[in-house]
């Protein structure tokens, strides 16, 4: 099971049969921080959450697991995956299938690069790749790392 296996900063994959995933980054005691969109509210703001594994709202036939090694990217020093959950924790964002939607959001927490490497409708490529949330929400990155601890 998961929960037992996984490490702060792991990205969860929960694989749809229709070949559409959604993704979440584990924070540890079996909770995930995640993007998603709550039924039939497609156009409102969603909200950044931490919810315990279990408590994702997935349909049957789902398969979880983790999947770090799908993007060719190298993970951000834990110290800063944690400032980027604490950060957008509770923060409201519009939700884009094609720019902005819960793999952006989790590979911007563990890579501190927000990428999409599945196949949406509109896309000619292989990836796409959104503006950095950092850049887009006005976060700003710690010029000094020396409050690291």
């Amino acid at each position: 099971m998961i929960m037992y296996t996984a490490k702060f900063g792991d990205l969860i994959e929960f694989s749809y049969p229709i070949g559409y995933s959604h993704w979440a980054l584990y924070d540890g005691d079996g909770y995930v921080v995640h993007f998603a969109v709550a039924v039939g509210r497609v156009i409102d703001r969603q909200t950044i959450r931490r919810v315990h594994i279990r408590e994702v709202k997935v349909p049957q036939g789902v398969r979880m697991f983790i999947n770090n090694y799908h993007h060719s990217y190298v993970a951000s020093d834990p110290w800063y995956i944690r400032q980027r959950v604490n950060a957008l924790l509770g923060r409201q964002f519009t939700y884009d299938l094609f720019n902005l939607n819960c793999e952006h959001f989790a590979t911007y927490l563990r890579y501190g690069r927000a990428v999409c490497n599945q196949r949406m409708m509109q896309s000619t490529s292989d990836t796409i790749e959104a503006v950095n949330f950092g850049r887009t929400y006005g976060m700003r990155k710690k010029q000094s790392i020396n409050s690291k601890s």
